[in-house]
């Protein structure tokens, strides 16, 4: 895209797709042979104190533009660290929830995380602080598939059905930002 080209890094992070569990007793089959309207692919994970059943939606935001660059759909059960989309020239944000966790790019925003015993240093919070600011646009991306688009929750059964789902939610969410963007006159 001509003009488009990510100069100010890119903002990473990850949204629940709540899936239906079905209401079928855990003894009866999943997969191929289930009749139940339930996910096949759907897992279970824990975010705090609430459970959650289904799916990860994974993006790459554009920090100047607010693109969506990369997504990736996984289950709910896989941790955000375990999907990297950033790319080797890039300066990624992300999270606390990926402290720890080296990405591909060369420079690495990343929150840091207090540990037991070893509070953050007030050096460290005014870094967290100004990480936050910036991260704080991806969550208008999630807003706007979750909301706009009602795709925060699906009735498909498969990965690759949500994936594709996904997939449109946030081509949808692409072009609705390109209109708002001013491009350079050549």
């Amino acid at each position: 895209m001509k003009g488009l080209r990510i100069k100010k890094g890119v903002i990473r992070d990850a949204t629940f797709i709540t899936s239906d569990p079905g209401h079928a007793p855990a003894n009866t089959p999943r997969g191929d042979e289930a009749k139940t309207r339930r996910s096949r692919d759907g897992t279970w994970a824990k975010k705090g104190k609430k459970s959650h059943f289904g799916y990860k939606l994974h993006i790459l935001v554009d920090k100047e533009h607010q693109l969506i660059r990369r997504m990736e759909t996984t289950t709910a059960s896989l941790h955000d660290s375990q999907m990297d989309l950033s790319r080797e020239w890039e300066t990624v944000y992300r999270d606390k929830r990926y402290f720890g966790v080296k990405p591909q790019a060369s420079m690495d925003k990343t929150m840091h995380r207090g540990t037991r015993g070893h509070p953050l240093s007030i050096k460290e919070e005014r870094r967290n602080r100004a990480i936050m600011r910036v991260r704080a646009l991806v969550e208008r991306a999630f807003a706007v598939v979750k909301r706009a688009y009602r795709a925060g929750h699906t009735l498909v059964t498969t990965s690759a059905r949500v994936h594709v789902k996904n997939l449109f939610s946030c081509f949808s969410f692409i072009l609705q930002q390109l209109r708002t963007i001013n491009l350079p006159s050549s």
